[in-house]
């Protein structure tokens, strides 16, 4: 089948268009290439892909409704795994325009593609950002999410709630999974672990905010792309049990979901960044920073939903993932 994945040229995107690829299935990937970090990390994304024959690569933005009503036409995807949008929490404070360009309008047109061809299933990101204010670990599905913190998360909620909308009009069957923290090989120069391992190998200060009393549920991306899949295959249905009277926030009477993409395993980040030095075998010097306007002092999923639905959850611990991380990162560097 054809599966359009946007953002195909992003760290989440290009492993799991690698992974449809893989199991033969045809892909067309859409990204704008923008110049938000290194677009020469973006190209050599996008030359592992290019080596299946199945592959077909469109730059666009997902902003320009008509090309995207032009690429859903002439494409006709039978599923959408929907990973673009403008990335970067704190970039938001800079640049908010961007965020509701990419995230929010970028959303509608995907939304409106889906309709317009009869997509039977979007799958689409959001993030453990939307939890915001709310500090009861773990996040469930079923907790509020409507005291966001930031720009970013309110795009994100949006998304959850546009999707909604349009399972309950057209009857689009939609997933949205709120990502917890995911790292690994090829991911963007501005994630903590990218960072701190470039400042590290440089011998700069690490900047530690919360003076480093963070506590952050980090998903291994093989993890993510394996839950992504299963429920790319599992289009939503509607709940039989949901009741109007008494709403549930984590199903509904429309094929709309959100599930949580984490494993439950939160480690403090000193704990982390110990782990980081010793796969580098060097000792980092930390910039202790205070909390940030936006960042919440700790994440933990409740992946109990994820886990009924596919029998899996996230479950790569950091003493494993972040010495696999290193060996990437100084391959990619030449070091």
């Amino acid at each position: 089948m054809t599966v359009l994945v946007t953002g195909s040229a992003g760290f989440i995107g290009m492993h799991v268009a690698l992974a449809l690829l893989e199991r033969g299935e045809r892909v067309v990937g859409l990204d704008n290439l923008n110049p938000y970090y290194d677009v020469r990390l973006k190209h050599a994304r996008l030359a592992r892909l290019a080596q299946f024959p199945g592959h077909t690569q469109i730059e666009a933005d997902l902003s320009d409704r008509a090309a995207i009503s032009a690429l859903f036409e002439q494409v006709r995807p039978r599923r959408v795994v929907h990973l673009a949008a403008q990335a970067g929490v704190r970039y938001a404070q800079e640049n908010p325009h961007v965020y509701v360009s990419s995230n929010v309008t970028g959303f509608l047109h995907v939304l409106e593609g889906c309709r317009a061809v009869g997509v039977e299933h979007l799958v689409y990101a959001s993030t453990s950002s939307v939890y915001g204010a709310n500090s009861q670990l773990p996040f469930a599905e079923s907790q509020s999410t409507d005291h966001p913190l930031t720009l970013y998360a309110a795009t994100k909620k949006a998304n959850e709630s546009m999707a909604h909308s349009y399972a309950n009009l057209y009857g689009i069957a939609t997933s949205g999974l709120r990502f917890f923290t995911v790292y690994g090989p090829w991911g963007r120069p501005d994630m903590a672990f990218f960072k701190f391992t470039r400042a590290i190998e440089n011998g700069e200060p690490l900047p530690v905010y919360n003076q480093g009393q963070h506590t952050r549920d980090f998903t291994w991306i093989d993890d993510v792309v394996v839950a992504l899949l299963a429920v790319l295959d599992q289009p939503s249905r509607a709940d039989p049990a949901w009741n109007a009277l008494q709403p549930q926030a984590a199903s509904s009477a429309v094929p709309w979901r959100v599930l949580n993409v984490g494993g439950s395993q939160p480690v403090p980040l000193l704990d982390a960044i110990a782990v980081l030095e010793h796969a580098l075998g060097r000792t980092a010097v930390l910039d202790l920073l205070p909390l940030q306007a936006g960042d919440v002092p700790d994440t933990a999923a409740d992946p109990s939903l994820l886990d009924a639905l596919i029998g899996a959850r996230p479950r790569t611990p950091v003493s494993v993932g972040i010495p696999r991380f290193v060996d990437w990162y100084r391959t990619y560097h030449g070091a």
